[in-house]
């Protein structure tokens, strides 16, 4: 089984929040992790976000930050290409998501109808975790959080 991970997922598998132990669980049991490309900038503005936020986290931060840039290579990384954002319009409208959420579904879905592994879908966001299921894209945790 192949994990995907919306950015609210990849990130609960470097920072101790709700559903971390989860997460952990189902990237221990994954062939493999992916990600789309914009999970980086998403997940480096979260993280420069808590950063501002808590400053006395800083350095905590910064680890989660290096951690992040070390595991990066490891991770399948979908491209966001014409293809991939059109589609992502296409859901955008049909399930009323937001834009960056309508390109992560559209990421997880493309690598699902490419993959011989069934994909499953991460993600924190009822609305997201909803359209996915539609998509046939199951959560790893059961009914899920989102």
């Amino acid at each position: 089984m192949i994990l995907f991970c919306d950015t609210s997922a990849l990130v609960k598998l470097y920072v101790r929040e709700a559903f971390t132990e989860e997460m952990l669980a189902a990237a221990a049991t994954a062939s493999a992790i992916a990600v789309c490309r914009i999970a980086w900038a998403e997940a480096m503005a979260a993280l420069a976000r808590r950063s501002r936020e808590s400053p006395t986290d800083a350095d905590a931060i910064a680890t989660v930050r290096e951690r992040l840039c070390t595991d990066w290579s490891d991770y399948a990384i979908v491209e966001v290409t014409q293809t991939l954002v059109e589609r992502a319009g296409e859901y955008a409208d049909t399930f009323a998501l937001r834009a960056y959420d309508s390109v992560q579904l559209a990421a997880a879905h493309l690598l699902s109808s490419a993959s011989p592994e069934p994909v499953q879908f991460a993600c924190f966001d009822r609305r997201l975790s909803n359209a996915a299921r539609v998509l046939s894209l199951e959560p790893p945790f059961g009914a899920g959080p989102g």
